[in-house]
């Protein structure tokens, strides 16, 4: 019974149509979010070698705060940018290619919450347990 529905379905040139360019939108997603890790990734691992100086912490410790304060930059980009284009470029009488202006200033809005996050958080110096006195430095 489901059998012969799926043929009767698949027999649609539309409806083959419809799954094959939602197949094909799946796998576009996936390579997005793939090649974004990819990015993440090597940014972390340039940070590493080239910026910040070891912090005793786990690598993957390490990642996943790199991640997060990836995430909020990531947050802070578009509520620049939509900011930026939605409300106070109309409002200021601003039209001189407004969306791109607004995701060029999104994206160079970060650098330095960034820059602080990772100097701060992820690649902070790892707390000795037991001493009494970290707390005050």
């Amino acid at each position: 019974m489901i059998r012969t529905r799926l043929a009767a379905l698949l027999s649609s040139p539309f409806l083959r149509f419809l799954l094959s360019g939602g197949i094909a939108a799946a796998i576009n997603i996936g390579a997005v979010v793939v090649a974004y890790l990819i990015g993440m990734t090597a940014a972390y691992v340039l940070m590493l070698l080239f910026v910040f100086p070891a912090s005793g912490k786990s690598r993957a410790h390490e990642y996943l705060r790199f991640g997060l304060v990836n995430l909020v930059a990531l947050v802070q980009v578009w509520l620049v940018s939509v900011g930026l284009a939605r409300w106070a470029f109309p409002a200021l009488g601003f039209a001189w290619h407004p969306d791109t202006v607004a995701h060029v200033v999104g994206v160079l809005s970060p650098v330095v919450t960034s820059y602080a996050g990772h100097k701060f958080f992820t690649f902070a110096p790892a707390k000795v347990r037991g001493d009494a006195g970290s707390a005050a430095r």
